[in-house]
């Protein structure tokens, strides 16, 4: 769903709501989001995500020491 499809369906729902006053704040929560989807807000912390994720490694042999008991 893109933002400009949530705006419409909110809008609608403040409609049938009865909720005029609601939808100028609908409007602002859409603007602002939209503008921190464009700036990449959170692509520093995606980077020192992937950057601190463990190497995968080759799968080991079990836990234990292999014994049968």
């Amino acid at each position: 769903m893109t933002i400009d499809d949530w705006l419409a369906v909110a809008c609608a729902d403040a409609d049938r709501r009865g909720l005029e006053d609601l939808k100028p704040l609908l409007v602002t929560l859409a603007g602002a989001t939209r503008a921190l989807r464009e700036e990449g807000w959170d692509a520093g912390t995606r980077q020192q995500a992937q950057a601190s994720a463990p190497e995968p490694r080759a799968p080991g042999p079990p836990p234990g020491d292999g014994a049968a008991r």
